[in-house]
């Protein structure tokens, strides 16, 4: 089993992945990268911005049950292992990093 690291779309989107791996790994990034409520026809796709001025450890555990809710949803066919958050929450960063495995 085979564990990748995944943090928010920077690059652009591949609409070619070679793999299934890489398309995966793309539709978790896509879905950490967006805000809910902000995609025509699927308002709940997405990360809930609504408990982002909570404070720090309240916004940190809030946003991992998301994250994790929301990639099962998505994205079934991979499983998240754990979440983590670069950045200082003190400065307004808290960019994730997600560990996820693919199903096989």
């Amino acid at each position: 089993m085979q564990i990748y690291e995944v943090t928010p779309l920077g690059a652009p989107i591949n609409f070619q992945p070679s793999t299934e791996a890489e398309e995966i790994l793309q539709n978790v990034a896509t879905i950490i990268a967006t805000v809910r409520y902000s995609v025509p026809f699927d308002r709940m796709f997405g990360i809930n911005p609504e408990y982002l001025d909570d404070p720090i450890p309240v916004a940190k555990a809030k946003s991992v049950a998301d994250i994790i809710e929301a990639i099962h949803r998505h994205e079934p066919r991979c499983r998240v292992e754990s979440v983590t958050f670069d950045g200082d929450g003190s400065e307004g960063i808290m960019r994730p990093k997600v560990r996820v495995y693919i199903n096989g």
